[in-house]
């Protein structure tokens, strides 16, 4: 059969105006019209032309009028039909009404024997999406992309190597800090009820935030200083080369109080440092007077179970129904407890205020169950008091009694973007206690040897980030100058202690592989080896080092290209051999051990 003349003008004037009325008149022609192959052929061009001008919804149409009149062709045009209105109901936000129309995909593809290679990814469009910054309409396509993973075996992961569950939890946080930063708490809440059951959510809800001391002010806490606020000194940076510009901000020398609290009925998630009790949430750091510049990782880190967003006076948290309960305890355990450079630095000081004799006994330590060993070994030499431990797993908690000590030192975990590093600067009182009762407790256990001569090169080996990569070239360099390549992964607590306390010289990287040359003796000199970032935490490794009579030089390398994904102060970095050899030499005379004066 060939077209009649009057149909080809009509086919003619749909394809010239383009707009639907052309292709309703198209279709009233063809009310009439047999089965044509030569037809459809025509009008699925039609449908092919629609489609590569980003007409998707007239594409859609001129696709089924093609099947309608198609012979041998018609379930490969209807196919087309509903790839295209697909995309159609996508590029206009409508995408409740995609849902049913992924059965007919399959229904069709079945019946054209089509292995789907060209149906619409909602993988590739959510991703798209993403990489423009349209948080909702990445949401609402990996949630497409979810149903078809799910019931038609398609992809199982994003593009980054997400599951599109976990996307869709982190899309949405991103949505509620812009929601959060207008005051929009209601919006952020009715858009985690629409998604929140598919990561496993509980419910959000709006908590005033507050210090531990505002609350106590209420009569919600009591509250006891184990040691009042305090200025303490600046430290005196050294470097190998010329003292650089550092691009950090020094942190504040004015300490705030070590402090015991105690709150009743608090909920509290383990790996995470928020605690809620009542209609708040209880966060020294993000009730600090500089939240606005401060970037909170609580509900944001893979390791967590619950999410939280937080905003300058009010946060958003998921608080879970069925939390496990817990009587009383004292809290060990919060975000990156697992590190053990935030481990020592910022959870173990509150053992002091545990051990003090106002504090109950009795009451347990709890700690995060990922924690590794020498974290507990560390617990059990400092506990006075006999406590038990509680090993929390992944699972809220109520408590009936909770207590509470802070982190010594104002300590944001990181500052939001184009705001400086901040540089905390830690308290020596507190980290000279502690460095005495854990000395105390090693010599008890026969532990410190009189040597004091050490030469110690620390490897990072065992590491990924922040890696010297031509580490075994400075070691080779080291060797036959006495010094010996230790591992501290592979020693126990007291023994890196004894080893470190029986040095005179000390060269590593600067990481937390360095923390315990706090128990090194006064005058130990210790370089430490870092990459070239200015903004790293200089001051911070400084106090904390230098509190027990240590001295630290940093020795800065080349950093080595890192991916995107990696923070600056983690990045791979190699130093100069020869650089590492003169400064060696140099602080070979500052040392009183090796220069025969051994300090006791």
């Amino acid at each position: 059969m060939t077209m009649s003349e009057s149909f080809r003008q009509i086919l003619i004037q749909a394809a010239q105006s383009g707009t639907e009325g052309g292709l309703d008149a198209l279709e009233r022609s063809l009310s009439a019209a047999e089965p044509s192959d030569v037809l459809a052929q025509h009008l699925a061009t039609l449908g092919f032309r629609f489609e590569s001008e980003d007409r998707a919804g007239l594409a859609a149409k001129a696709y089924a009028l093609a099947a309608r009149v198609a012979r041998a062709q018609a379930p490969g045009y209807r196919l087309s039909a509903i790839r295209a209105r697909i995309l159609d109901r996508c590029r206009n936000e409508d995408y409740d009404a995609v849902e049913p129309l992924l059965d007919e995909l399959q229904q069709a593809k079945a019946a054209a024997q089509d292995r789907g290679q060209s149906d619409p990814s909602f993988t590739d469009l959510g991703w798209a999406c993403e990489m423009q910054g349209e948080a909702e309409r990445a949401v609402r396509f990996y949630l497409l992309a979810r149903i078809v993973r799910d019931n038609h075996g398609g992809a199982a992961l994003t593009h980054d190597g997400d599951t599109f569950e976990v996307k869709v939890k982190n899309l949405r946080r991103l949505q509620f800090d812009a929601l959060l930063a207008e005051g929009r708490f209601n919006k952020a809440i009715e858009l985690h009820k629409r998604t929140g059951r598919v990561h496993g959510s509980a419910p959000l809800a709006k908590y005033e935030i507050v210090s531990v001391k505002a609350l106590s002010e209420t009569g919600a806490a009591s509250y006891l200083e184990i040691l009042p606020s305090r200025r303490i000194e600046a430290p005196a940076l050294k470097f190998w080369e010329p003292p650089p510009p550092l691009r950090s901000e020094s942190g504040d020398l004015d300490m705030p109080p070590l402090y015991l609290a105690f709150l009743k009925e608090a909920h509290a998630f383990p790996r995470s440092n928020v605690i809620v009790t009542g209609d708040q949430v209880v966060y020294d750091v993000a009730a600090h007077p500089r939240r606005k510049d401060v970037l909170i990782q609580d509900g944001v880190n893979l390791d967590q179970i619950m999410m939280a967003a937080f905003g300058q006076t009010h946060a958003l948290i998921e608080l879970p129904e069925n939390a496990e309960r817990i009587e009383a305890g004292l809290v060990m355990f919060g975000l990156q407890s697992r590190n053990y450079g935030h481990w020592f630095s910022e959870f173990v000081p509150r053992m002091i205020c545990y051990n003090d004799p106002r504090c109950p006994g009795g009451i347990p330590l709890c700690i995060d169950d990922h924690m590794p060993g020498t974290h507990e070994e560390i617990l059990a030499l400092l506990d006075t008091r006999n406590r038990p431990v509680i090993k929390l797993p992944a699972k809220p908690v109520s408590f009936g009694t909770l207590g509470m000590a802070p982190v010594p030192a104002f300590f944001p975990f990181d500052m939001k973007p184009g705001q400086p590093f901040y540089d905390t600067i830690w308290p020596a009182d507190v980290f000279r206690m502690i460095r005495d009762r854990i000395l105390r407790q090693a010599r008890d256990r026969g532990m410190l040897s009189e040597r004091r001569d050490r030469r110690l090169f620390i490897s990072r080996k065992a590491f990924t980030q922040r890696v010297l990569e031509n580490e075994q070239e400075v070691a080779d360099r080291l060797r036959p100058l006495g010094f010996e390549v230790i591992y501290p992964e592979t020693l126990s607590f007291l023994e890196q202690v004894a080893l470190f306390h029986s040095a005179a010289l000390v060269v590593g990287s600067s990481n937390s592989s360095l923390n315990n040359v706090l128990f090194s003796q006064p005058g130990c000199q210790i370089l430490g080896l870092i990459h070239e970032d200015l903004s790293f935490n200089f001051r911070g490794y400084t106090s904390y080092v230098e509190a027990g009579g240590a001295q630290i030089t940093f020795l800065r390398g080349r950093s080595s290209e890192r991916r995107d994904s990696v923070h600056a102060f983690h990045a791979n970095y190699r130093v100069d051999p020869k650089q590492v050899i003169d400064a060696v030499a140099q602080l070979t005379t500052r040392s009183p051990a090796i220069s025969g004066r051994i300090v006791t």
